[in-house]
């Protein structure tokens, strides 16, 4: 029975971590779709990585990437968070999003650290404008 309490008390001390860092990464992924909401596309940029920062150079070219690429973040209408996975030591966080038209689309953010921070490295779309959900 002690043996049986202590694995339920290291599985306990080992979800603490995890659920805080899955609250911070989804954290990070609603306040950027928040500002894209807002038209605050310098916001926005903040919450990119500096990989992605460096690409896109300005939160203007972003703001027009996000605009005609992914339109779905936006003008979200329902935004809800899926499952957080490690995928070959990075971390993806599966978000579902529902736009204006009523379309659910299914994205995945990768997500890394940064000075005790995350940033969104890169956001791939799995699934378009399925049937409602």
């Amino acid at each position: 029975m002690r043996g049986l309490f202590l694995i339920c008390a290291v599985i306990a001390g080992l979800s603490g971590p995890a659920l805080s860092q899955s609250d911070d990464i989804r954290a990070t992924i609603g306040s950027q779709i928040e500002a894209f909401q807002a038209d605050d596309f310098a916001r926005a940029f903040t919450y990119a990585s500096p990989d992605i920062r460096r690409v896109f150079r300005t939160p203007e070219n972003f703001g027009a990437m996000v605009r005609g690429g992914y339109p779905m973040v936006w003008r979200p209408s329902d935004v809800r968070f899926l499952e957080l996975r490690e995928i070959a030591g990075a971390l993806w966080q599966k978000v579902m999003v529902t736009d204006a038209k009523g379309r659910v689309h299914i994205l995945d953010y990768q997500m890394i650290e940064i000075d005790g921070g995350w940033k969104i490295n890169g956001v791939q779309l799995v699934q378009a404008g399925g049937a409602n959900a």
